[in-house]
């Protein structure tokens, strides 16, 4: 019964106590349309655990005394995170895909555009290169680099590694030069595995050609050589994004590895009649789930080329032709899919992760398959949760944690935080990695004690994600606490494309933004204050940055501003930076409008791919923003549309004049996919936009 009655409150939220003989009482009175009984019952629970601390404790300071009831505690720390599982903890991950090539030898475990290796000549091949490694002088422990197209020597590659003892590095063939010379120097790598075409654009290396040397590697025994590896030795190391300018190395080991594969076997699960199409780089970390899962499994793994894998079309047609029943991506290769007039196959499962899968997005795919939420840094090995998707409105939240792994949503002072309440999300267990290469700061500043096991040793990593607890245990993004962004999957630090364009002369202040639109698609847009007289153009910023940065960390727009917005405390109001447009994208020319029907025909399509208002026909569309998705949208409304362009089209011409007036003249200039080929650094170094890896 109400202690003290009212007829009505003014508040959405009204708590009333009332002390007497029996102590306090309270009540509370709420706004049913904004709240729930369950919050608000919640909430008054955690106010009585707070009194009831307080007085147990008065000389505590408020930050560390509890809020949590004895039961919620043991749910968000206990309940939630039961998750152990046995998996081979005494095992590598070659050591498994051995094991499997003995029970199926003849299956074929590797296709790639028309080749195919089986279990037991991959098995061979890897024993072959591992013995000639181990003559050249690896040892155990080595970190090894290799520089390959998607093919079926990168498959043997990364197996002769582990089999020598060593660990890959991998290293993108379209990485600048720059980039790449700085991994290799600071990982100190005393070999590169790469093909005779790429050497031509490699750093100064000791290298074995997979392709030219073979003739010499097969001269090698193809058993199995004898070393001895534990599960806590290096698997891999992946450089990803550093906030400092310079990327930073992330050391996994094969216990790590081995722990996540166990867990995705049986959820979203995969069994040996399944096919995997593999679409990401090997620079990607996700990769590893799609190159190995299906070899511990006696599965197939067939490996999309380059060109494939940023053409919706063609991924659409590898995918029906080789019978996949499995395929990973991010967001943005899904909506090419979609966007090349995918309609679905009821026989494949969709796993889609590497940055937050929107629901509008969900809703579509889960109309065409089973769709499977995957999220996890690279510092937690790849994958941390998953759940099924169903359609449905609101956000697509994360979780429960895979197997051997546990989440916590902690405040500053790492205090557990109760459902509903926005906290960073620290992840524990067996996919932790070791911490971050040459970098003992870095690592013990993200990598910190576990202080809810009872295992010696065992650390959190601090992801930097700001989520919330949900009633049923999973979690809800709500954002980052810095100033790193997901685009396309690719983990990026905006402070490192900062530093590159600090660096371009004429360039006085700059700074990078992720802008999304209403549809969830991320893009990185660069704001910049020029001297006038020496105001460079967005080709010359992008030709300059492009030295240093991957295609997918080059911003796709640029706009010009005469000075930066600041906050009252002089700090940069990112809020306050405006949506790009085409009146301050930084062209010189004056617009231009379309002078024919199709010229205004394609010149509607590209406005409405880059949101924008108009499109000059003289403009770049590059300069205006346009990257490999947005080339793929154009190529595919223009067809529906009537206009029938090819990538080169686009690629070469790059101006709505100049492509209409090639595709009236039946091709005109436009060069051929031989010529395209010829020229792959040269095209990247002019337009990286149009060659990014999804």
């Amino acid at each position: 019964m109400d202690s003290n009655p009212k007829a009505a409150v003014n508040f959405d939220l009204f708590l009333n106590i009332v002390e007497s003989e029996h102590g306090l009482s309270m009540d509370c009175d709420y706004n049913s349309e904004l709240f729930d009984r369950e919050t608000i019952g919640r909430w008054m629970r955690h106010f009585e655990t707070l009194l009831q601390g307080i007085g147990a404790d008065s000389n505590q300071v408020v930050d560390l005394l509890p809020i949590l009831t004895d039961s919620e505690r043991s749910q968000i720390l206990v309940g939630w995170n039961a998750t152990a599982a046995e998996y081979p903890r005494s095992k590598c991950v070659h050591q498994l895909i051995e094991e499997q090539s003995l029970r199926s030898p003849e299956a074929v475990a590797v296709a790639c555009e028309g080749q195919t290796l089986t279990y037991s000549e991959l098995d061979r091949r890897a024993n072959q290169l591992a013995r000639y490694l181990i003559k050249l002088g690896v040892k155990p422990g080595a970190l090894i680099g290799i520089s390959v197209d998607r093919s079926l020597e990168m498959m043997v590659g990364l197996l002769g590694i582990w089999k020598a003892g060593a660990a890959y590095l991998p290293l993108d063939p379209s990485y600048p030069a720059e980039r790449l010379s700085f991994i290799l120097g600071e990982a100190l790598v005393p070999l590169l595995l790469t093909q005779a075409k790429q050497m031509s654009g490699l750093p100064e290396a000791r290298v074995v050609c997979l392709d030219r040397d073979w003739s010499l590697i097969a001269r090698e025994q193809s058993s199995n050589p004898d070393v001895a590896l534990s599960p806590d030795a290096l698997a891999y190391t992946i450089y990803t994004s550093g906030s400092t300018g310079k990327p930073k190395g992330v050391e996994v080991t094969h216990q790590n590895v081995v722990n996540l594969l166990s867990s995705m076997a049986k959820k979203p699960g995969l069994a040996a009649r399944d096919r995997l199409l593999a679409v990401t780089t090997l620079s990607f970390d996700i990769a590893g789930l799609e190159l190995f899962l299906p070899l511990v499994i006696g599965a197939q793994v067939v490996l999309a080329g380059k060109e494939t894998t940023v053409d919706g079309s063609l991924l659409l047609k590898l995918a029906s032709s080789s019978g996949a029943t499995v395929m990973q991506a991010t967001p943005a290769t899904w909506r090419l899919m979609l966007e090349a007039g995918w309609n679905g196959t009821p026989t494949l499962k969709i796993l889609c992760g590497g940055e937050a899968l929107p629901r509008e997005l969900a809703n579509q795919l889960v109309s065409c398959g089973e769709v499977w939420n995957m999220y996890g840094p690279t510092e937690t090995t790849i994958w941390s949760a998953t759940s099924r998707v169903e359609a449905g409105a609101g956000p697509v939240t994360i979780g429960p944690p895979i197997q051997n792994t546990q989440f916590y949503v902690l405040d500053k002072q790492n205090q557990p935080l109760p459902i509903g309440v926005p906290g960073e999300l620290h992840i524990g267990g067996d996919g932790v990695a070791r911490g971050y290469y040459k970098r003992p700061e870095l690592t013990a500043e993200r990598f910190v004690p576990d202080p809810f096991s009872a295992t010696p040793n065992r650390r959190l990593y601090k992801t930097g994600d700001l989520v919330r607890y949900r009633t049923d245990g999973h979690l809800e993004f709500l954002g980052r606490l810095d100033n790193q962004v997901k685009v396309r999957g690719f983990r990026i630090e905006l402070g490192e494309i900062e530093c590159a364009l600090a660096k371009v002369p004429g360039i006085r202040e700059s700074v990078v933004l992720a802008r999304e639109d209403e549809r969830g698609v991320k893009q990185l847009v660069a704001y910049v204050v020029a001297d006038e007289s020496r105001k460079p153009l967005p080709a010359d910023m992008r030709s300059f940055v492009g030295r240093s940065l991957p295609d997918y960390m080059i911003p796709s727009a640029f706009v010009f501003l005469p000075e930066l917005p600041r906050t009252p405390n002089a700090k940069i109001d990112r809020k306050a930076l405006p949506a790009p447009d085409s009146a301050n994208l930084g062209s010189r020319a004056a617009f231009v409008a379309p002078r024919n029907p199709q010229e205004e025909k394609l010149a509607a399509i590209c406005a409405e791919v880059l949101h924008l208002d108009r499109v000059s026909v003289l403009d770049s569309l590059f300069d205006l923003g346009a990257d490999s998705i947005h080339l793929f949208q154009i190529i595919a409304r223009a067809g529906r549309a009537g206009i029938a362009l090819s990538p080169q089209h686009v690629l070469r011409l790059q101006t709505v004049a100049a492509i209409t007036a090639a595709v009236e003249a039946d091709g005109g200039s436009a060069p051929s996919e031989s010529e395209i080929k010829r020229a792959p650094r040269d095209q990247y170094r002019m337009h990286p936009a149009t060659t990014r890896s999804i």
